[in-house]
């Protein structure tokens, strides 16, 4: 593959709903071009795009591919995406290297959830954005109709600029509405025509739909469109140009990626309105070492500096960094420094990859995407670049994951090995997380849904070959008391010899004053009714009990224990005796003084449209929530501020996305601890019993 200049690349990347055809679009576009000799479908397993074991079993992409493709002396770099919600994470890494996105949506199906959600990520991360109506042969497929959800749905901006007609049944070609002018599909060229008079009426309608986005882009073309003057061919495609850029123009296209209709006119369509990386009229920016926001020319003459957007953890080819060259540009063999590690690297190989295959190039230029491998210390959302350039670009924010699991080695022993491997995958993927629960000891996987964690766990046994459970993982729940009590417990043993003799008499009550702190120790004794030097074993004893509380295991908090009395034995006492009558003192004293179950509440935002505000209200009753509020967001949102115990928040991830066919988006955080209402402090209590 050879090199080419910023001006000839374009990096598109490819959304939409799950099924809607973006893979089959990726496949065709190789395939006009003769990188395929076969047409590979998702079906059969056979994509370039869908290499990886489990997206060729479930026949849906899991991750974000790279399609180079060269087309009429340029290079367009196609970023095959996920529609899978559970998978959002790979298309930001797509779309934080991209200079436009293409989302597909199915002729047949319409504007869909996966839609919304690829228009929402293109609007959060400013991306210019054209649409492709994809299955144009399918009976059912209906062109005006999804442009009408479509303007609907998004607003003024979306600019069908061309409209299909059939023959005989049979997508057959489109009208070009800027040029008001027919073209019919032969083989793979493109004749013109008249425009067929049944589908006139629509192209007027589209053609208006292109003019007022038209308008917006300019004062002088809006005056113009109010005074109903017709635009001339130059002035829509400047303003569409213009406009794609600031979002005011989206761009609709029609294609039949199946059967490659419409493959061409897409790729032109790209090169003609995507801005290269220098076209885009928007300032490339990165962190200085303050992280204050500067600007960097964007120029092949600049200094390098590559962005690391994704990486492949593989257990047989090692680890691939790819990036996108931000400026300069990249020769084989070049040292190279990661900016954010501070450490020396060397550019060994370069690489094009096009899904599976590495193809070896001797540089890249500013705008192109490339890979390399077996870098030492770099990892996702790195800048790598010449030692002189100082910035780091900003990282990719990636979705907090919330749905947590258990997760447990099948085999004995295998813990330090399992742990190994989720750190590679890790690298992988920047939405899952791993750590250690610090109060239940758990090792929790997190990540966005119920599918995201079964692909993990079938990809840790493909990769790695190591086989876990995933289950619910344990409430981090708390004992206190209630109820102030005084008790007293002599601790006196003898076995021949010297024995044991401890006595203490130890005031417990709340501590309304630092009710999170897990005790306070203080000493009233006077007359030297317990000495001094046990003073230390009487605490550790307070110190000890409130680790695993008497009522279920769980650490105590919120107690004040005061020791008043006791008594001692001048032989037989020692400061085990003292921390041991402590012990069985706390227990009996705790068991006393109207204990009660703590858990944890948490503080959460859910945001969902207008039209499901009532049932997530409901449904966060149910769960013994409380909502405290709502305010309107932007896209007529609405953003639903409550608490709910974590006990009853384990599958809200997957319940809200099926409450809301996918539309709702929700985050939490903890907020304090509460006492839990007597039945749920039984079940606690049962459990524990049931687990000893």
């Amino acid at each position: 593959m050879k090199v080419y200049s910023m001006k000839d690349v374009r990096n598109v990347a490819v959304l939409g709903h799950s099924g809607c055809g973006k893979t089959t679009v990726c496949e065709a576009v190789l395939h006009i071009n003769g990188v395929t000799k076969r047409f590979g479908k998702v079906e059969a397993g056979t994509t370039v795009s869908d290499y990886d074991s489990e997206e060729i079993r479930r026949k849906v992409s899991i991750n974000t591919s790279v399609i180079p493709v060269e087309f009429e002396g340029k290079k367009i770099n196609l970023l095959d995406t996920p529609g899978y919600f559970d998978f959002v994470g790979e298309a930001k890494e797509a779309l934080s290297v991209a200079d436009a996105a293409l989302i597909v949506v199915s002729a047949k199906s319409g504007v869909e959830v996966g839609t919304e959600k690829a228009w929402e990520l293109t609007e959060e991360m400013n991306i210019p954005r054209m649409i492709l109506v994809n299955g144009m042969d399918d009976e059912n497929a209906d062109f005006h109709k999804v442009v009408e959800q479509l303007e609907e749905k998004f607003g003024k901006s979306i600019a069908p600029i061309h409209f299909p007609f059939h023959e005989n049944g049979k997508f057959n070609g489109f009208v070009n509405v800027i040029r008001r002018e027919g073209r019919k599909f032969s083989g793979d060229k493109v004749d013109d025509c008249p425009v067929p008079a049944d589908v006139a009426d629509d192209v007027e309608e589209a053609r208006l739909l292109v003019s007022e986005a038209v308008a917006e882009t300019d004062d002088a073309l809006m005056e113009k469109f109010f005074e109903e003057e017709d635009f001339t061919i130059d002035e829509i495609n400047d303003g569409i140009k213009k406009g794609i850029v600031d979002g005011t123009v989206t761009p609709v296209l029609c294609s039949s990626a199946v059967s490659t209709i419409g493959i061409y006119v897409l790729l032109r369509q790209i090169l003609k309105y995507v801005p290269a990386a220098d076209e885009s009229g928007k300032a490339l920016t990165a962190l200085n070492s303050d992280g204050e926001e500067v600007e960097v020319e964007v120029s092949e003459n600049a200094l390098f500096s590559a962005f690391v957007f994704k990486t492949i953890a593989d257990p047989f080819i090692g680890r691939l960094s790819i990036f996108k060259v931000m400026t300069g540009c990249l020769k084989k063999d070049m040292m190279i420094k990661n900016v954010n590690k501070d450490s020396n690297e060397k550019a060994g190989h370069i690489y094009v990859i096009r899904g599976k295959e590495q193809i070896e190039v001797d540089e890249l230029k500013t705008g192109d995407i490339g890979a390399l491998a077996k870098l030492s210390n770099t990892s996702t959302c790195d800048t790598l670049a010449d030692s002189k350039f100082k910035n780091t670009y900003a990282p990719i924010k990636f979705p907090v994951p919330y749905q947590k699991k258990a997760v447990s080695p099948l085999a004995r022993g295998d813990e330090d090995k399992m742990a190994s491997a989720i750190s590679k995958m890790l690298e992988e993927d920047k939405t899952l997380i791993f750590k250690v629960d610090p109060e239940t000891k758990e090792s929790v996987i997190s990540g966005i849904g119920d599918t995201h964690l079964d692909v993990f766990v079938k990809k840790l046994k493909a990769k790695y070959k190591i086989d876990v459970v995933l289950s619910e993982p344990k409430i981090a729940y708390k004992e206190k008391i209630r109820a102030a009590v005084t008790h007293r417990h002599k601790y006196k043993k003898q076995s021949g010899g010297s024995g044991q003799y401890g006595d203490v008499q130890i005031d417990f009550s709340p501590n309304f004053d630092e009710p999170e702190k897990p005790y306070v120790f203080e000493e009233k004794i006077f007359g030297g009714s317990v000495p001094k030097q046990y003073f230390p074993a009487v605490e550790k004893g307070i110190q000890e009990s409130v680790r695993k509380g008497p009522l279920a295991g769980y650490p105590v908090v919120g107690i004040k224990a005061v020791l008043t009395d006791g008594s001692y034995h001048a032989v037989d006492s020692n400061e085990n005796a003292f921390r041991t009558a402590t012990v069985m003192c706390f227990k009996e004293a705790f068991l006393k003084a109207k204990p009660t179950i703590l858990e944890p509440i948490m503080n959460v935002e859910v945001i969902v449209p207008d039209d499901y505000t009532g049932d997530i209200m409901g449904d966060m009753n149910k769960r013994r929530g409380r909502v405290n509020g709502m305010e309107s967001v932007h896209g007529k949102k609405q953003k639903i501020l409550a608490q709910a115990p974590l006990s009853e928040m384990s599958s809200y991830a997957t319940d809200l996305r099926s409450m809301t066919q996918g539309r709702g988006d929700f985050s939490m955080e903890l907020s304090g601890y509460e006492e839990a209402p007597q039945d749920v402090c039984n079940k606690v209590i049962e459990a524990a019993k049931a687990d000893k």
